[in-house]
């Protein structure tokens, strides 16, 4: 197909896929004269997901381009979930600033509360994980607004989370080593997180309408 209609199949105007091109996040098509292309349904899959990586998972065009090196490095299903978890933005809670040595404690004792939380839940878990810092900065944070979740507190959410990620792995599962594996998965990790938060609170909406009608 040519890039007009390469663009019409994936609402990606013609200019931005010459600039993709030009970054490196899509592969040259085949030439057929000196100014034009063929691109196939490898060229579709590939811009859907740079569509994905940009859009929902609102990444910059240099780390799209890394997630892009990583999935296409990856052999297994498991590598490909693994680079765009990693990829995709980490929710992280601004730390206020304080007394220096109060932080330390404070972010030491944190650390210590996700270590014994991952401990608790026999996960594995890089040390490297951004996803612990995450967790750790979120902690340290709501001890300074006296609103401490201890890891004992924690399983009980923890254990929410945990089956939440096996259906998201489910759903990956599903398609196998599929061309359309690392799209799917952009979609289910960058919108799982707000779906989930939104289910949560039309959760706590009922239980509060019942109590008060109660």
């Amino acid at each position: 197909m040519k890039i007009s209609e390469l663009s019409r199949r994936t609402g990606v105007p013609v200019a931005s896929i010459k600039y993709f091109r030009r970054e490196g996040l899509l592969p040259a098509g085949r030439a057929t004269a000196a100014t034009l292309a063929e691109y196939g349904e490898e060229h579709v899959q590939r811009l859907r997901l740079i569509k994905a990586l940009t859009t929902l998972g609102g990444l910059s065009i240099a780390a799209t381009r890394d997630v892009l090196t990583a999935v296409d490095q990856a052999e297994t299903t498991d590598g490909t979930l693994r680079a765009i978890s990693y990829a995709l933005p980490v929710p992280v809670t601004a730390a206020s600033a304080g007394d220096p040595d109060r932080d330390a404690q404070a972010e030491a004792a944190a650390r210590a509360d996700v270590a014994d939380l991952i401990a608790r839940m026999d996960w594995e878990v890089a040390d490297s994980s951004p996803h612990v810092q995450a967790l750790t900065t979120a902690l340290r944070e709501l001890r300074r607004l006296h609103a401490d979740y201890r890891p004992e507190g924690l399983v009980a959410y923890a254990e929410l989370a945990h089956a939440i990620a096996g259906l998201d792995l489910e759903r990956a599962a599903a398609l196998g080593d599929s061309p359309a594996l690392a799209e799917q998965a952009v979609i289910v990790l960058a919108l799982s997180g707000p779906v989930i938060e939104l289910l949560r609170r039309l959760a706590q909406e009922d239980q509060v309408r019942r109590r008060s009608l109660g």
